[in-house]
């Protein structure tokens, strides 16, 4: 845990998601500032971190926002969390907390218990290419 950086925020996602994994390279490629870093849920350093900020990834099947020394985000405040980083549009996004959180909430937890059926997943977590190596804890 100390070897993580302190200047960026950790985005921990399900890496046997293709939704997932799409939003990751969907974040990566508008991650202009070089603000994240990846981890796998289901990776030792995810699990690590999981069991340090206090999250059962058993009863929590969402994305999580970790800021080293700040705070961590769930769900729909995560995504949101992670949108207002982008410049453009994708900042846009933020006006969705004028919603109450557990609404939204409810649509992020029905798109995660669907996401397998609705997306697929893959047998093991997603290998960074060389070039991406960098983004990856």
């Amino acid at each position: 845990m100390q070897n993580l950086p302190k200047n960026k925020k950790i985005i921990l996602f399900d890496g046997v998601c293709n939704l997932c994994n799409s939003a990751v390279q969907y974040i990566i490629a508008r991650d202009k500032k070089d603000v994240f870093r990846f981890v796998a849920l289901q990776s030792e350093l995810g699990q690590e971190i999981c069991i340090y900020i206090g999250i059962d990834t058993k009863k929590v099947d969402s994305i999580i926002l970790y800021e080293p020394g700040i705070a961590y985000y769930l769900k729909s405040e995560a995504a949101l969390k992670i949108a207002t980083e982008f410049n453009s549009v994708y900042s846009l996004l933020s006006l969705f907390k004028i919603f109450p959180q557990n609404s939204r909430d409810a649509i992020y937890d029905y798109i995660a218990k669907n996401r397998y059926k609705w997306y697929g997943k893959k047998e093991n977590c997603m290998i960074p290419t060389p070039e991406l190596k960098a983004k990856f804890l």
